[in-house]
């Protein structure tokens, strides 16, 4: 028996030709829509398994929406997303390293981490490797130096971006986080830092916006 047919949402428009148009799909940033709105948009996703959609930046709320409508969808609840369809496409491209300076910056790395792997490239994640024990970091050159892209995620002074990019040959994406005392203004001051980076290579995606540096990174490593 069919599946019974949902119309599309009123209140958005799907851009179901982005992957014949850019080579990557649709993502839906749930912060800010209502549990309904986004379970809305999961039934119109229903029948169409062509490409992952990413369901970014969901609250429990949201991840229940989508979950009634997608039931078999991937969720991980610790970086706030969902997959449809559930399973990675297969990976091609460069190997992207994703670095979470703290376990407290662990979210902001997995979303991109997932982003990454969702956008066919293979992944590894590093996690407390921040540079007030120097040590952990320079413990894991060997995956740094294999990688073709890294994604630097670090909150408080954000200086893991520029200690990793004087390591490495392939280009750093830094993601400052809102992990921080009371001057990091919400992740101000590693934004700024990153921004400042000393040393080259160094590209500065927004504060806490995991998705858009594992996007960055899979695009870099996309044609190694």
């Amino acid at each position: 028996m069919a599946e019974p047919w949902s119309p599309p949402p009123s209140f958005a428009q799907l851009d179901h030709d982005r992957t014949a148009r850019r080579g990557y799909p649709e993502a839906v940033y749930c912060a800010g829509k209502t549990s309904d709105q986004v379970r809305a948009i999961a039934a119109e996703l229903r029948e169409r398994a062509d490409a992952a959609t990413l369901f970014t930046r969901a609250d429990p709320e949201h991840a229940r929406a989508v979950l009634t409508e997608l039931p078999n969808a991937l969720h991980a609840a610790d970086a706030g997303l969902l997959a449809w369809p559930p399973e990675p496409p297969p990976t091609s491209g460069g190997l992207v390293a994703v670095l979470a300076a703290g376990t407290s910056d662990l979210p902001v790395a997995r979303e991109a981490e997932l982003t990454a792997r969702y956008l066919g490239r293979p992944c590894e994640l590093a996690v407390d490797v921040g540079v007030a024990g120097l040590h952990r970091v320079l413990n894991r050159l060997d995956l740094l130096r294999s990688a073709h892209a890294i994604v630097v995620a670090a909150g408080m002074d954000g200086a893991l971006a520029s200690v990793v990019a004087g390591l490495v040959s392939a280009p750093v994406v830094a993601v400052p986080t809102s992990v921080g005392y009371g001057a990091a203004f919400g992740g101000l001051a590693p934004l700024l830092s990153m921004l400042n980076a000393c040393a080259p290579g160094v590209a500065v995606v927004n504060i806490d916006n995991g998705y858009g540096a594992g996007h960055m990174a899979a695009q870099i490593a996309a044609n190694r």
